[in-house]
């Protein structure tokens, strides 16, 4: 289908990169999205190159890691972030810790979309008995506390990072398919919808690839800031000790493991909660700058 604009014939493969230049001309008016981007890709490259960029085996205890009075050996040449009250290079287990972090945030963040999209979706399009049984459903996910529920299930499942992966995906889809409940209430009712449904068109073709992709914008927002929520999820069950657990590097193990030195060895706490706070940060950058840019108010054109 061709274009027009100022009554001049737009030829479809031009139309389609004005379009893009569009988008574009949007995203740069919210500087969030760069730093938070930029924030997330080195974590993935960090993440993905891990073996190259660790200087160290993350779980080997040196004999040269530890001062002649058993204390941690302070930042140098050689241990970048110095070493923890083991003798294990500080450095080295940040870098692996990222693994942890992203695998953890993206996964389980990823299996909590696909259920509560495919709850709020039949929900909110169905309606009736089934939309009664599926919120019911919904408020008992949200009625429990969040961590209470997750540390409960973790314990009960066995502490490790799959099971870690499973509780939060379980407890964390409920607000998820609230979000596409209501969106998808009042896209139900919009004229293209009706017009599938005039055309005979089957409830799950309506569901799937007429609506879904015309609320997706919030969906992925929430989406987004729901890594960062489950990578701090993830860091505080570990540092509970129902999490990860050692010698496996996380975030949440090392900030345990520097609680016990941090007075005499600060860089065994600072390092991995700094990585923490700025992953989490990128997450909750993108995330806002997503929705400002997704919100048609905050759009210049021009």
């Amino acid at each position: 289908m061709a274009v027009k604009e100022s009554n001049l014939y737009v030829p479809p493969t031009q139309a389609a990169q004005i379009k893009k230049s569009a988008f574009w001309k949007s995203v740069r008016q919210f500087p969030m999205i760069y730093v938070g981007g930029l924030i997330i890709a080195l974590l993935i490259l960090v993440a993905v190159f891990a073996p190259v960029i660790a200087t160290h085996n993350p779980i080997h205890q040196f004999s040269n890691g530890l001062n002649p009075d058993g204390t941690p050996v302070a930042p140098s040449r050689k241990f970048i972030f110095g070493t923890d009250g083991l003798g294990r290079d500080v450095f080295s287990r940040v870098v692996y810790g990222a693994r942890v972090s992203l695998i953890v945030g993206v996964v389980a963040t990823a299996v909590s979309l696909l259920i509560g999209t495919v709850v709020g979706l039949v929900s909110g399009f169905v309606g009736g008995w089934i939309d009664y049984v599926l919120q019911r459903l919904t408020d008992v996910i949200l009625a429990f506390p969040f961590l209470l529920f997750t540390m409960a299930l973790v314990a009960i499942l066995k502490p490790d990072l799959q099971n870690v992966i499973i509780a939060i995906a379980v407890t964390g889809w409920g607000g998820m398919a609230r979000i596409v409940r209501g969106s998808v209430l009042s896209a139900r009712e919009f004229e293209y919808v009706q017009a599938e449904r005039a055309i005979g068109a089957s409830i799950w073709r309506i569901m799937f690839r007429v609506i879904l992709p015309n609320i997706f914008g919030p969906v992925l927002v929430l989406a987004t800031l729901n890594v960062g929520f489950a990578m701090l999820t993830e860091a505080g069950l570990s540092y509970l000790g129902i999490g990860v657990q050692p010698p496996t590097p996380s975030w949440g193990n090392m900030i345990q493991d520097g609680m016990q030195t941090y007075q005499y060895a600060p860089w065994t706490l600072y390092a991995p909660g700094i990585a923490l706070v700025l992953a989490v940060l990128g997450f909750n950058l993108l995330g806002d700058g997503l929705r400002d840019l997704l919100d048609p108010h905050n759009v210049t054109h021009g």
